[in-house]
């Protein structure tokens, strides 16, 4: 496709994949589109393991890294022990996850053990996440450096500036698009409430055109449609609408490379638009995630506030982790509740492909929508 952006980054089709899969990001990029390696939770060693396998098998073609690095959570959470943190914790919020394990037979014996690492959210830190980011910016194939949550801080700014690498954001609403820009963010990823992970609730129809309007004022912007997209018309529409391309995510999650637990991806084949939640059950900010009983008791009567981030997270992940570990080994009561990330496009995701093969039929349905188009200006 002849683009600023593609050429920019030298790719031959504006299709961005976010997904915290490596094998999916080698296929996508290697197909012509762009992957992007979600990188949260790693630590430098682990991150240089992953980008060595792709350098590896990547060839020429560029990807990117998605970190997120939320630019309140110093002022919350910086400098506190483990002990300071725990005593934010609501003993009634642990109860609550210990009823929804038990009323589905699942033993809660030794569930907090684990307790709070030394270290926990280092890398959602700028102590920490300066380590990961430098580790990843030494791959000379990584093009771009992308913070899932709030404006880049400016050491992220001024690192990736310093390679040269584009810097992007995701956005939900206008407002925060033009934080972005005012910040000097390269790429904007204006993803609507249909999004999986987390996302605002404004749709991506409306969302896409807005944010775009928004920064006029700072041309050379590019923004992508994210939000529920998962075939190529629905990139076309975003491309009318004068995006320079696309952001998936869900999509990768069903495909046969992905490392989604198998019964959570046969939930995903199976369900409709309609089966998805924007809920605070996980990470304390709204995500939207297939609907369970897990996030249906989150929202029960009498049911606990979820905490803010980072609380929440130590509340719902061991219990997530579990319900995870047995749901995969035959669980009844652990599949009922298993649940994950993903948008509103799971609808149209109802069987498991290749990531290249996505690539491919991404080009095939926007080309045909295309001509589609072109055929009423006839």
């Amino acid at each position: 496709m002849n683009s600023s952006l593609c050429r920019r980054l030298g790719i031959r089709f504006p299709l961005f994949a976010f997904s915290h899969c490596r094998d999916v990001i080698a296929e996508v990029s290697r197909a012509g589109g762009f992957g992007v390696l979600g990188i949260v939770g790693h630590t430098p060693e682990s991150v240089k393991i992953e980008l060595d396998w792709l350098d590896a098998r990547v060839g020429d073609a560029p990807y990117g890294v998605d970190l997120l690095v939320p630019g309140k959570l110093d002022a919350k959470e910086g400098g506190l022990s483990p002990a300071e943190i725990e005593a934010r914790i609501p003993p009634e919020h642990r109860r609550h996850v210990e009823r929804i394990l038990r009323d589905h037979g699942i033993d809660t014996a030794g569930l907090w053990d684990a307790g709070i690492d030394a270290n926990h959210g280092d890398n959602l830190r700028e102590s920490g996440a300066r380590a990961v980011l430098a580790e990843a910016l030494r791959h000379e194939r990584v093009r771009l450096v992308v913070n899932a949550l709030g404006v880049p801080p400016p050491f992220m700014m001024a690192m990736a500036r310093e390679r040269g690498v584009m810097v992007g954001a995701l956005t939900g609403a206008r407002e925060h698009a033009i934080k972005h820009a005012q910040a000097g963010v390269d790429l904007l990823v204006a993803a609507g409430g249909e999004a999986g992970g987390h996302c605002g609730d404004v749709a991506t129809m409306v969302l896409v055109p807005e944010v775009i309007e928004a920064v006029k004022p700072w041309p050379g912007t590019f923004v992508l449609g994210a939000g529920g997209i998962v075939t190529g018309r629905q990139m076309a529409a975003c491309m009318a609408m004068g995006a320079d391309g696309v952001w998936c995510g869900s999509v990768w999650l069903t495909t046969r490379e992905a490392e989604t637990n198998p019964v959570v991806k046969q939930k995903m084949l199976a369900a409709d638009s309609r089966q998805t939640v924007r809920s605070r059950s996980r990470t304390g900010k709204y995500t939207r995630q297939l609907r369970s009983p897990w996030t249906d008791a989150w929202q029960a009567p009498g049911a606990p506030d979820p905490l803010p981030m980072p609380l929440q997270g130590l509340v719902s992940e061991p219990a997530l982790a579990r319900i995870d570990k047995l749901s995969q080994a035959g669980d009844p009561g652990a599949q009922a509740l298993a649940t994950y990330w993903v948008g509103q496009g799971v609808g149209l995701m109802n069987q498991p492909l290749g990531a290249r093969q996505v690539v491919q039929d991404f080009m095939e349905d926007f080309a045909s929508a295309c001509e589609r188009l072109a055929a009423f200006g006839e």
